[in-house]
This record gives C-alpha cells, structure tokens and sequence, in this order.
C-alpha cells in the first residue's frame, strides 16, 4: 500500500512538472503533437487495405541457408540483403514486390528479394530458417496476392 501511494505521488508529480514545461515551452509541446499526429496518420494509411496488383495460383516451395539449395553464399538473396523470416524467391515477380499467402500465412507480408533457378517461372520459393522447417512445409499449390 506504501508503495502504491509512492507511485500515485511520483505519477503525479511527472504530471505537474509536464504541465509546467509545457506551459513555459509550448513549441515543444505543439511540434509532439505534430509529430505523433503525423506518425498516427501514417500507420493508419499504412493500415489501409490496399487492392492487390495480382492474384494467382502458384507453386510454393522452401528453402534454407546451404550450399547445395543455393549459390556458395547462401545467406545473401539475389537484391544483395541477408536472409531473413519473410524473405522469398520469385523470378516472376519484380524485386520488391510485397506479396501474402492468406490461406497458410494470413497477413503475413512476403517480400522478393531472391530469384530462382531459371527453370522455375511461376513459382516461388519461402526461406527458412532451417532445412527441417523447409522439408515440413514441403510443395504446395496455393493462392497469392502480389502487392507492387
């Protein structure tokens, strides 16, 4: 209960003292409000859904970081960045592209950041961490969105 009061004192306090700079401050207090306006108007554009630019059926495999699924460097993509969860491999689809996979990974954004084999045109491949988890997902046949 002592400490409660402590906290509800030292709440109050900051309180106070946020008030009084502001007052004595106020272009500080006006350019925060700005910028968390401008921050919130942001997310929420970023929040709106946008139409895909492609739907289509799609053969989906995985890989992982070895030698023999990649080039002698397995952990940089074909755009030059290090692997990472959400990193997939298209030749298809322009580099960049933003791309979901609803009926598996719901809202998940995938981004192209790696090519294929030559051979392979309407496929894409989903890196993983580790070839079990690569082996687990396996090929599948499933619906995408592409957003460029």
């Amino acid at each position: 209960m002592k400490n409660l009061k402590k906290t509800e004192k030292y709440l109050f306090s900051l309180g106070v003292v946020s008030l009084v700079i502001q007052l004595i401050f106020p272009q500080y207090a006006i350019a925060h409000a700005i910028e968390i306006e401008q921050i919130e108007s942001s997310v929420e554009a970023y929040r709106v859904e946008r139409k895909p630019t492609q739907v289509v059926t799609v053969t989906i495999t995985a890989y992982s970081s070895t030698v023999d699924q990649c080039d002698s460097t397995p952990f940089i993509t074909a755009s030059g960045s290090y692997v990472h969860d959400g990193t997939i491999a298209a030749n298809f689809l322009p580099m960049g592209t933003k791309v979901k996979i609803p009926s598996v990974f719901g809202d998940k954004i995938f981004i192209v950041e790696d090519r294929m084999n030559a051979r392979y045109y309407k496929r894409i491949d989903i890196w993983f961490p580790t070839r079990q988890e690569a082996l687990n997902f396996g090929i599948q046949k499933l619906e995408i969105e592409a957003y460029e």
